[in-house]
């Protein structure tokens, strides 16, 4: 039996320039952070007592008898991907799915590095990222960039370079006192909605938004150097969150709702510097800065959101649990 533990991301600024279409153009770059909200995969052969080959436990149950049958997309490429079979996989998560988190793609890492586990192979976390793009985007026909795939991976504070057929990631260089105070600044809130990031991605690619992915890719270097300086007050961070979410507002349809707008009004009027919608956009978690003294306004202010606390995590995924099986394939 195999578990693997893998986090969930927050993305800050970036967000659209790790899409291939743009970055193999003009280059792209996130500054984002994985946090301590987890998706559990458990993974183990089947044991031969039962008329079906293959059971699949997430937000459905699925029994089948030919990998083919799988409905879950991600789950059935990937078995066909690694050759697997005979598997029983369970999935369970600290927060919902399609909440702008990148849960898809930290189940699809979780997911591969069960697999591979299962195998007896140990692979490094960059071959765990560019498989996990290789099956959502290429195998799942899935539209996306990158970036979940490899913040699930790594794990940490970093900022993530995407150029040609490549990217590099980098750890933000902060000190762990400023760090933590910007922990302590950012407040996460859960809107109520759910969208499918995929669908969010495809109404966006209806809009010729080079313009604005430029200027939030020229926000990163501005935002890194706002990170790093100490000189520099953290309270900058949040005004450029609110710039580069004004942006992103621009390249969809589907990014905001008219309620969606209402709850960020009502944070920055409470005191919020700034924040974001995370993920493709259209609804899911919403990430407020916060200056300390304003944080209790802003709680009240939302009060009939739910209140996510979390900290900064920097493990990404972990195998959690390694019981090696004696497996004989049919």
């Amino acid at each position: 039996m195999i578990i693997t533990k893998t986090p969930f991301r927050m993305s800050f600024f970036g967000g659209g320039t790790d899409m291939p279409d743009f970055f193999k153009e003009h280059g792209g770059s996130v500054i984002s952070t994985s946090f301590d909200k987890y998706c559990y995969v458990n993974v183990r052969h089947l044991p031969r007592f039962f008329d079906y080959k293959t059971e699949l436990a997430y937000s459905k149950m699925e029994r089948v008898t030919d990998v083919e049958d799988i409905v879950h997309p991600a789950i059935r490429e990937a078995m066909k991907y690694l050759d697997m079979h005979e598997i029983r996989l369970t999935y369970e998560a600290d927060l919902p799915a399609r909440s702008g988190l990148g849960t898809s793609s930290s189940f699809a890492v979780g997911m591969l590095s069960a697999f591979y586990a299962l195998k007896g192979k140990y692979v490094d976390k960059r071959k765990l990222a560019k498989d996990a793009i290789y099956l959502e985007r290429t195998l799942c026909n899935e539209a996306g960039g990158w970036q979940d795939q490899i913040a699930a991976a790594y794990g940490g504070f970093n900022r993530i370079d995407f150029k040609g057929d490549s990217f590099s990631v980098d750890p933000i260089i902060i000190s762990p006192e400023r760090k933590k105070m910007l922990n302590e600044s950012l407040l996460l809130f859960f809107t109520g909605f759910t969208h499918f990031s995929a669908e969010v991605q495809a109404d966006s690619s209806k809009v010729d938004k080079t313009k604005q992915k430029l200027e939030m890719l020229g926000l990163v270097d501005e935002a890194q150097d706002v990170l790093t300086d100490k000189n520099k007050s953290l309270d900058e961070f949040g005004r450029m969150l609110d710039l580069t979410w004004k942006l992103k507002r621009q390249t969809g349809s589907k990014i905001s709702t008219d309620s969606i707008d209402m709850l960020y009004e009502r944070g920055i009027k409470a005191g919020a510097l700034g924040g974001k919608l995370l993920g493709a956009g259209g609804g899911g978690f919403m990430l407020f800065y916060v200056p300390l003294e304003k944080k209790e306004n802003v709680i009240n202010e939302l009060k009939d959101l739910m209140y996510v606390p979390f900290e900064f995590e920097d493990d990404g995924t972990r195998v959690i649990h390694y019981t090696p099986e004696l497996y004989i394939p049919e």
